[in-house]
């Protein structure tokens, strides 16, 4: 089969690599019908993620069908369509039993990391019964590709730990895929408002027809009095970090009103300077942390309902032999006025 395979930092190749077989009983070997590239492919690639070894078929995300399962497989058969979940759950574990599948003792956040993944014509999901989702008749199955994982992080990652509530005032810093996610997903708790922050007008263009009531561009003037300006002086009662880098954690830090809640979704591969100076008696809290997915179920109902639509995000699509030039697309967003591109297997 051909596969998108990681060689070392800045390095890819599109080739050839030996078709996934079962390896456990709990596996399936699904066949990729749609995937996409998220952020985090791209920090693999700039050398942020050591851990992600020369030799490995990158992606985490995708639907595909079912060819062929493991004996201890009891949910699902060949032939069925299906969503795979970013994170692998053996739902047996401690943490799996808080649902806190991120931190599965024998899975979570592996595919495209610590075992092949998704940006391939095949992939092998272990604990298929616990990672994988039936798609329902009739469902768009580009729009759950954002389901995989993007919509869950933003949602649980930055929605919900940052305890978004009605009348809050939220801003969110970095208009990329995660950062419409949780405009999107926000939006849920009905916020008194949202801020989008970014460097790119055309984004915070797109930021306003999601849904945002305000925008900043962060490359005009200073970033954290515009904000304030816009707040009256108070600042926000939650801060969104969608972004990764220690400048857009810097802005979230400074925009916060005492007792605010700084919510990190960002992928972050250099040190932060965090102000506990000033901090400390603002009564503020910080949190970060790496998607469960348990909240897919959910979601997936409510994309069925049209009450969040995740496939207006998708930007671009290519063949997935193409895939090298939906990296080229994706990793100069900005100029190509990208957000998500989707691959489809032929």
């Amino acid at each position: 089969m051909k596969a998108l395979v990681y060689l070392g930092p800045q390095k890819k190749e599109w080739t050839d690599k030996e078709k996934p077989k079962i390896e456990k009983a709990t596996d399936a070997i699904v066949k990729i019908t749609k995937t996409t590239i998220c952020g985090t492919d791209l920090h693999i690639l700039s050398g942020d993620v050591p851990a992600v070894t020369a030799g490995r078929i990158l992606g985490h995300e995708g639907v595909g069908i079912v060819e062929e399962v493991g004996s201890a497989v009891n949910r699902f058969k060949p032939g069925d369509n299906v969503l795979l979940s970013c994170v692998t759950a053996c739902g047996r574990c401690d943490y799996c039993k808080k649902q806190m599948y991120a931190h599965c003792e024998d899975g979570g956040w592996i595919l495209g990391h610590l075992i092949d993944g998704t940006q391939a014509e095949y992939v092998r999901i272990p604990y298929a019964d616990t990672s994988m989702y039936h798609i329902p008749d009739g469902s768009d199955e580009e729009a759950l590709v954002m389901l995989s994982d993007i919509l869950p992080t933003a949602f649980e990652i930055g929605v919900i730990n940052g305890k978004v509530e009605p009348g809050n005032v939220v801003a969110i810093v970095g208009a990329g895929p995660v950062g419409m996610s949780s405009l999107l997903t926000a939006q849920l708790y009905s916020p008194a408002e949202i801020i989008m922050i970014d460097l790119d007008e055309h984004r915070l263009e797109l930021a306003k027809k999601f849904g945002a009531s305000k925008t900043v561009n962060s490359s005009k003037g200073n970033v954290i009095e515009n904000v304030l300006a816009l707040t009256n002086g108070k600042g926000v009662d939650v801060a969104i970090e969608a972004v990764g880098y220690p400048v857009t954690f810097d802005i979230c830090q400074r925009i916060l009103k005492p007792g605010g809640r700084l919510a990190n979704v960002g992928v972050h591969g250099k040190p932060v300077e965090l102000h506990l100076e000033d901090l400390w008696i603002r009564n503020v809290t910080i949190t970060t942390g790496l998607v469960s997915t348990s909240t897919t179920p959910m979601l997936l109902k409510t994309v069925q309902s049209d009450k969040i639509k995740p496939a207006e995000l998708i930007t671009h699509r290519f063949p997935l032999q193409d895939i090298i030039k939906a990296y080229e697309v994706f990793g100069n967003a900005a100029k190509e006025k990208a957000l998500k591109v989707i691959l489809y297997n032929e």
